[in-house]
Protein backbone atom coordinates (compact mmCIF):
# COMPACT_ATOMS: atom_id res chain seq x y z
CA UNK A 1 0.00 0.00 0.00
CA UNK A 2 2.87 2.40 0.85
CA UNK A 3 4.70 1.22 -2.27
CA UNK A 4 1.63 1.78 -4.42
CA UNK A 5 1.35 5.28 -2.93
CA UNK A 6 4.83 6.00 -4.29
CA UNK A 7 3.76 4.72 -7.70
CA UNK A 8 0.62 6.87 -7.73
CA UNK A 9 2.91 9.81 -8.36
CA UNK A 10 4.21 7.94 -11.45
CA UNK A 11 7.55 6.20 -11.67
CA UNK A 12 10.10 8.62 -13.06
CA UNK A 13 12.94 6.16 -13.48
CA UNK A 14 12.95 2.38 -13.53
CA UNK A 15 16.32 0.86 -12.53
CA UNK A 16 18.21 -0.63 -15.47
CA UNK A 17 18.25 -4.05 -13.82
CA UNK A 18 14.47 -3.96 -13.50
CA UNK A 19 14.09 -3.10 -17.19
CA UNK A 20 16.28 -6.07 -18.14
CA UNK A 21 14.21 -8.42 -15.99
CA UNK A 22 10.96 -7.15 -17.51
CA UNK A 23 12.29 -7.60 -21.04
CA UNK A 24 13.49 -11.15 -20.30
CA UNK A 25 10.20 -12.09 -18.64
CA UNK A 26 8.19 -10.65 -21.52
CA UNK A 27 10.15 -12.85 -23.92
CA UNK A 28 9.73 -15.89 -21.67
CA UNK A 29 5.98 -15.35 -21.46
CA UNK A 30 5.87 -15.12 -25.24
CA UNK A 31 7.52 -18.54 -25.57
CA UNK A 32 5.45 -20.04 -22.75
CA UNK A 33 2.68 -21.40 -24.99
CA UNK A 34 5.22 -23.20 -27.17
CA UNK A 35 6.65 -25.08 -24.18
CA UNK A 36 3.27 -25.87 -22.63
CA UNK A 37 2.20 -27.63 -25.83
CA UNK A 38 4.55 -30.48 -24.99
CA UNK A 39 3.25 -33.95 -24.15
CA UNK A 40 0.71 -33.74 -21.29
CA UNK A 41 2.42 -36.67 -19.60
CA UNK A 42 5.75 -34.86 -19.55
CA UNK A 43 4.22 -31.74 -18.05
CA UNK A 44 2.28 -33.79 -15.52
CA UNK A 45 5.56 -35.02 -14.05
CA UNK A 46 6.82 -31.44 -13.74
CA UNK A 47 3.56 -30.36 -12.08
CA UNK A 48 3.70 -33.17 -9.53
CA UNK A 49 7.33 -32.46 -8.75
CA UNK A 50 6.64 -28.71 -8.37
CA UNK A 51 3.69 -29.41 -6.07
CA UNK A 52 5.87 -31.45 -3.72
CA UNK A 53 8.67 -28.88 -3.70
CA UNK A 54 6.32 -25.94 -3.17
CA UNK A 55 4.48 -27.48 -0.23
CA UNK A 56 7.73 -28.52 1.47
CA UNK A 57 9.84 -25.43 0.70
CA UNK A 58 7.26 -22.78 1.61
CA UNK A 59 6.83 -24.34 5.04
CA UNK A 60 10.54 -25.04 5.50
CA UNK A 61 11.28 -21.31 5.00
CA UNK A 62 9.16 -20.78 8.15
CA UNK A 63 10.96 -23.54 10.05
CA UNK A 64 8.25 -26.18 9.49
CA UNK A 65 9.84 -29.47 8.41
CA UNK A 66 8.71 -33.06 7.88
CA UNK A 67 10.54 -36.37 7.61
CA UNK A 68 11.85 -36.64 4.04
CA UNK A 69 10.70 -40.26 3.86
CA UNK A 70 7.10 -39.19 4.46
CA UNK A 71 6.99 -36.30 1.98
CA UNK A 72 5.13 -38.25 -0.70
CA UNK A 73 2.59 -39.53 1.82
CA UNK A 74 2.07 -36.10 3.37
CA UNK A 75 1.63 -34.29 0.06
CA UNK A 76 -0.34 -36.87 -1.92
CA UNK A 77 -1.48 -39.53 0.52
CA UNK A 78 -4.65 -39.90 2.56
CA UNK A 79 -3.11 -41.58 5.59
CA UNK A 80 -3.23 -40.18 9.12
CA UNK A 81 -0.82 -37.29 9.63
CA UNK A 82 1.61 -37.63 12.52
CA UNK A 83 1.93 -34.06 13.77
CA UNK A 84 1.18 -30.38 13.26
CA UNK A 85 4.11 -29.92 10.85
CA UNK A 86 2.72 -32.57 8.52
CA UNK A 87 -0.70 -30.95 8.72
CA UNK A 88 0.73 -27.57 7.69
CA UNK A 89 2.46 -29.08 4.64
CA UNK A 90 -0.72 -30.91 3.64
CA UNK A 91 -2.79 -27.74 4.10
CA UNK A 92 -0.43 -25.75 1.90
CA UNK A 93 -0.77 -28.44 -0.76
CA UNK A 94 -4.55 -28.06 -0.55
CA UNK A 95 -4.25 -24.30 -1.11
CA UNK A 96 -1.99 -24.94 -4.11
CA UNK A 97 -4.55 -27.39 -5.51
CA UNK A 98 -7.19 -24.67 -5.40
CA UNK A 99 -4.97 -22.14 -7.17
CA UNK A 100 -3.80 -24.61 -9.84
CA UNK A 101 -7.37 -25.78 -10.46
CA UNK A 102 -9.17 -22.44 -10.59
CA UNK A 103 -6.35 -20.11 -11.65
CA UNK A 104 -7.55 -16.82 -13.14
CA UNK A 105 -11.11 -17.49 -11.95
CA UNK A 106 -10.00 -16.58 -8.42
CA UNK A 107 -10.18 -12.81 -7.83
CA UNK A 108 -7.56 -10.96 -5.82
CA UNK A 109 -9.85 -9.91 -3.00
CA UNK A 110 -10.04 -9.83 0.77
CA UNK A 111 -12.27 -12.91 0.65
CA UNK A 112 -9.62 -14.78 -1.34
CA UNK A 113 -6.86 -13.76 1.07
CA UNK A 114 -8.92 -14.98 4.03
CA UNK A 115 -9.60 -18.27 2.25
CA UNK A 116 -5.93 -18.84 1.40
CA UNK A 117 -5.00 -18.23 5.03
CA UNK A 118 -7.77 -20.47 6.29
CA UNK A 119 -6.91 -23.35 3.93
CA UNK A 120 -3.16 -23.14 4.45
CA UNK A 121 -3.34 -22.87 8.25
CA UNK A 122 -5.77 -25.71 8.87
CA UNK A 123 -7.20 -26.32 12.33
CA UNK A 124 -5.94 -23.12 13.98
CA UNK A 125 -8.28 -20.90 15.97
CA UNK A 126 -7.54 -17.72 14.03
CA UNK A 127 -7.30 -19.22 10.53
CA UNK A 128 -8.88 -16.79 8.07
CA UNK A 129 -8.86 -13.89 10.54
CA UNK A 130 -6.71 -10.78 10.77
CA UNK A 131 -4.43 -10.44 13.78
CA UNK A 132 -6.10 -9.23 16.96
CA UNK A 133 -2.89 -7.99 18.61
CA UNK A 134 0.13 -6.12 17.29
CA UNK A 135 2.77 -8.49 15.91
CA UNK A 136 6.32 -7.33 15.26
CA UNK A 137 8.89 -9.24 13.24
CA UNK A 138 11.56 -10.39 15.66
CA UNK A 139 15.06 -11.47 14.68
CA UNK A 140 16.85 -13.88 16.99
CA UNK A 141 20.53 -13.06 17.42
CA UNK A 142 23.42 -15.24 18.65
CA UNK A 143 23.48 -15.65 22.42
CA UNK A 144 19.71 -15.62 22.74
CA UNK A 145 19.34 -11.87 22.15
CA UNK A 146 16.51 -10.51 20.00
CA UNK A 147 15.81 -7.34 18.05
CA UNK A 148 12.73 -5.92 16.36
CA UNK A 149 13.56 -6.14 12.66
CA UNK A 150 10.31 -4.51 11.56
CA UNK A 151 7.26 -3.04 13.29
CA UNK A 152 4.24 -4.16 11.29
CA UNK A 153 0.96 -2.28 10.87
CA UNK A 154 -1.06 -2.11 14.09
CA UNK A 155 -3.84 -4.66 14.43
CA UNK A 156 -6.52 -1.96 14.66
CA UNK A 157 -5.40 -0.44 11.35
CA UNK A 158 -4.87 -3.70 9.46
CA UNK A 159 -8.36 -4.01 7.86
CA UNK A 160 -8.14 -0.50 6.41
CA UNK A 161 -4.59 -1.05 5.13
CA UNK A 162 -5.57 -4.34 3.46
CA UNK A 163 -8.61 -2.77 1.82
CA UNK A 164 -6.44 0.01 0.44
CA UNK A 165 -3.80 -2.48 -0.76
CA UNK A 166 -6.33 -4.53 -2.72
CA UNK A 167 -7.89 -1.41 -4.23
CA UNK A 168 -4.42 -0.17 -5.23
CA UNK A 169 -3.69 -3.46 -7.00
CA UNK A 170 -6.96 -3.33 -8.91
CA UNK A 171 -6.60 0.36 -9.82
CA UNK A 172 -3.01 -0.09 -11.00
CA UNK A 173 -3.96 -2.93 -13.35
CA UNK A 174 -6.91 -0.93 -14.66
CA UNK A 175 -5.03 2.33 -15.21
CA UNK A 176 -1.86 0.58 -16.48
CA UNK A 177 0.40 3.27 -15.05
CA UNK A 178 2.82 0.65 -13.75
CA UNK A 179 4.06 -2.54 -15.38
CA UNK A 180 1.95 -5.45 -14.02
CA UNK A 181 4.99 -7.36 -12.78
CA UNK A 182 6.21 -4.33 -10.84
CA UNK A 183 2.70 -4.05 -9.36
CA UNK A 184 2.81 -7.75 -8.43
CA UNK A 185 6.10 -7.33 -6.55
CA UNK A 186 4.87 -4.11 -4.92
CA UNK A 187 1.76 -5.90 -3.66
CA UNK A 188 3.90 -8.70 -2.22
CA UNK A 189 6.17 -6.23 -0.43
CA UNK A 190 3.28 -4.21 1.01
CA UNK A 191 1.45 -7.36 2.11
CA UNK A 192 4.51 -8.54 4.06
CA UNK A 193 4.93 -5.10 5.65
CA UNK A 194 1.28 -4.95 6.71
CA UNK A 195 1.67 -8.48 8.11
CA UNK A 196 -2.11 -8.93 8.42
CA UNK A 197 -2.17 -12.28 10.25
CA UNK A 198 -0.79 -13.48 13.56
CA UNK A 199 1.07 -16.26 11.73
CA UNK A 200 1.31 -17.62 8.20
CA UNK A 201 1.95 -14.31 6.42
CA UNK A 202 4.96 -15.56 4.47
CA UNK A 203 3.12 -18.61 3.19
CA UNK A 204 0.04 -16.62 2.17
CA UNK A 205 2.30 -14.09 0.41
CA UNK A 206 3.79 -16.90 -1.69
CA UNK A 207 0.36 -18.32 -2.52
CA UNK A 208 -0.75 -14.84 -3.59
CA UNK A 209 2.41 -14.48 -5.67
CA UNK A 210 1.52 -17.65 -7.57
CA UNK A 211 -2.11 -16.62 -7.98
CA UNK A 212 -1.21 -13.14 -9.21
CA UNK A 213 1.29 -14.61 -11.68
CA UNK A 214 -1.55 -16.70 -13.10
CA UNK A 215 -3.80 -13.65 -13.31
CA UNK A 216 -1.12 -11.88 -15.38
CA UNK A 217 -0.56 -14.88 -17.66
CA UNK A 218 2.76 -16.06 -16.19
CA UNK A 219 2.22 -19.81 -15.75
CA UNK A 220 5.73 -20.97 -14.87
CA UNK A 221 4.80 -21.60 -11.21
CA UNK A 222 2.64 -24.50 -12.38
CA UNK A 223 5.73 -26.41 -13.50
CA UNK A 224 8.63 -24.97 -11.48
CA UNK A 225 8.33 -24.36 -7.76
CA UNK A 226 8.71 -20.66 -7.02
CA UNK A 227 8.80 -21.54 -3.31
CA UNK A 228 11.83 -23.79 -3.84
CA UNK A 229 13.67 -21.05 -5.69
CA UNK A 230 12.85 -18.56 -2.93
CA UNK A 231 14.13 -21.04 -0.34
CA UNK A 232 17.32 -21.59 -2.32
CA UNK A 233 17.81 -17.81 -2.35
CA UNK A 234 16.53 -17.29 1.19
CA UNK A 235 19.37 -15.07 2.38
CA UNK A 236 18.75 -12.66 -0.48
CA UNK A 237 15.02 -12.83 0.25
CA UNK A 238 15.48 -11.61 3.83
CA UNK A 239 18.19 -9.13 2.86
CA UNK A 240 16.16 -7.39 0.14
CA UNK A 241 13.00 -7.48 2.25
CA UNK A 242 14.80 -5.69 5.07
CA UNK A 243 16.30 -3.16 2.65
CA UNK A 244 12.95 -2.37 1.04
CA UNK A 245 10.94 -2.24 4.28
CA UNK A 246 13.24 0.38 5.85
CA UNK A 247 11.16 3.60 6.34
CA UNK A 248 8.14 1.87 4.77
CA UNK A 249 5.77 3.43 7.31
CA UNK A 250 6.92 6.90 6.20
CA UNK A 251 6.50 6.04 2.53
CA UNK A 252 10.19 6.84 2.01
CA UNK A 253 11.43 3.30 1.49
CA UNK A 254 13.28 1.93 -1.56
CA UNK A 255 11.12 -0.87 -3.01
CA UNK A 256 13.47 -1.80 -5.86
CA UNK A 257 15.76 -4.32 -4.09
CA UNK A 258 12.78 -6.53 -3.24
CA UNK A 259 11.02 -5.93 -6.57
CA UNK A 260 14.17 -6.98 -8.43
CA UNK A 261 14.49 -10.02 -6.19
CA UNK A 262 11.04 -11.33 -7.13
CA UNK A 263 11.61 -10.59 -10.82
CA UNK A 264 14.88 -12.52 -10.54
CA UNK A 265 13.02 -15.51 -9.05
CA UNK A 266 10.56 -15.50 -11.95
CA UNK A 267 13.37 -15.21 -14.48
CA UNK A 268 15.33 -18.20 -13.17
CA UNK A 269 12.06 -20.16 -12.93
CA UNK A 270 11.49 -19.66 -16.65
CA UNK A 271 15.11 -20.52 -17.41
CA UNK A 272 14.77 -23.78 -15.49
CA UNK A 273 11.42 -24.54 -17.12
CA UNK A 274 12.77 -24.09 -20.64
CA UNK A 275 15.84 -26.15 -19.79
CA UNK A 276 13.89 -29.03 -18.28
CA UNK A 277 11.29 -29.15 -21.05
CA UNK A 278 14.08 -29.14 -23.61
CA UNK A 279 15.78 -32.05 -21.87
CA UNK A 280 12.64 -34.19 -21.68
CA UNK A 281 12.76 -36.67 -24.55
CA UNK A 282 9.82 -38.76 -23.38
CA UNK A 283 7.57 -39.39 -20.37
CA UNK A 284 9.98 -42.16 -19.45
CA UNK A 285 12.88 -39.68 -19.44
CA UNK A 286 10.92 -37.25 -17.28
CA UNK A 287 10.20 -39.95 -14.72
CA UNK A 288 13.87 -40.94 -14.72
CA UNK A 289 14.74 -37.36 -13.87
CA UNK A 290 12.16 -37.34 -11.06
CA UNK A 291 13.59 -40.54 -9.54
CA UNK A 292 17.16 -39.21 -9.67
CA UNK A 293 16.08 -35.95 -8.04
CA UNK A 294 14.31 -37.91 -5.29
CA UNK A 295 17.41 -40.04 -4.66
CA UNK A 296 19.49 -36.89 -4.30
CA UNK A 297 17.08 -35.56 -1.66
CA UNK A 298 17.01 -38.73 0.48
CA UNK A 299 19.40 -39.77 3.24
CA UNK A 300 22.59 -41.60 2.27
CA UNK A 301 20.86 -44.95 2.90
CA UNK A 302 17.30 -45.62 1.78
CA UNK A 303 14.91 -48.31 0.52
CA UNK A 304 12.87 -48.55 -2.67
CA UNK A 305 9.75 -47.90 -0.59
CA UNK A 306 11.20 -44.47 0.32
CA UNK A 307 11.50 -43.63 -3.36
CA UNK A 308 7.96 -44.80 -4.08
CA UNK A 309 6.67 -42.30 -1.50
CA UNK A 310 8.83 -39.50 -2.92
CA UNK A 311 7.89 -40.28 -6.56
CA UNK A 312 4.10 -40.65 -6.79
CA UNK A 313 3.01 -41.83 -10.20
CA UNK A 314 6.29 -43.66 -10.94
CA UNK A 315 6.07 -47.46 -10.97
CA UNK A 316 8.33 -49.69 -8.87
CA UNK A 317 9.66 -51.25 -12.08
CA UNK A 318 10.75 -47.84 -13.38
CA UNK A 319 12.39 -47.03 -10.04
CA UNK A 320 14.30 -50.34 -10.17
CA UNK A 321 15.48 -49.61 -13.72
CA UNK A 322 16.89 -46.24 -12.68
CA UNK A 323 18.51 -47.64 -9.52
CA UNK A 324 20.14 -50.53 -11.36
CA UNK A 325 21.55 -48.14 -13.96
CA UNK A 326 22.97 -45.92 -11.20
CA UNK A 327 24.44 -49.02 -9.52
CA UNK A 328 26.22 -50.01 -12.75
CA UNK A 329 27.54 -46.45 -13.02
CA UNK A 330 28.99 -46.75 -9.52
CA UNK A 331 26.65 -44.16 -8.01
CA UNK A 332 24.58 -46.57 -5.87
CA UNK A 333 25.30 -49.72 -3.91
CA UNK A 334 22.81 -52.31 -2.65
CA UNK A 335 23.39 -53.31 0.99
CA UNK A 336 21.26 -56.46 1.24
CA UNK A 337 18.78 -58.74 -0.46
CA UNK A 338 15.03 -58.75 -0.89
CA UNK A 339 12.47 -56.03 -1.55
CA UNK A 340 13.28 -54.26 1.73
CA UNK A 341 17.03 -54.12 1.10
CA UNK A 342 18.74 -50.81 1.79
CA UNK A 343 20.62 -48.89 -0.87
CA UNK A 344 23.48 -46.41 -0.34
CA UNK A 345 24.63 -43.42 -2.36
CA UNK A 346 28.30 -43.56 -3.34
CA UNK A 347 28.64 -40.23 -5.18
Amino acid sequence: MKTFQQFEKAIKNIPTTTSWYLADLGEARGKQELFTKQSPQKLKVLREHALIESAVSSNRIEGVTVNQKRVGTVVFGKRHLKDRNEEEVRCYRTALDWIHREGIKIPISEKTIFKLHEISRGEIWDAGKYKEKNVDIIEKLPGGRERIRFKTVEASKTPAFMKHLIESWQDTLKEKNVHPLIALAAFNLDFLCVHPFRDGNGRVSRLLLLLQCYSLGYEVGRYISLERLIEQNKERYYETLEQSSHRWHDGKHDPWPYINYLLYILKIAYQEFESRVGQMKSPRGAKTELVEAAIASLNKEFAISDLEKACPGVSRDMIRIVMNRLRKEGRLKILGRGRDAKWAKLK
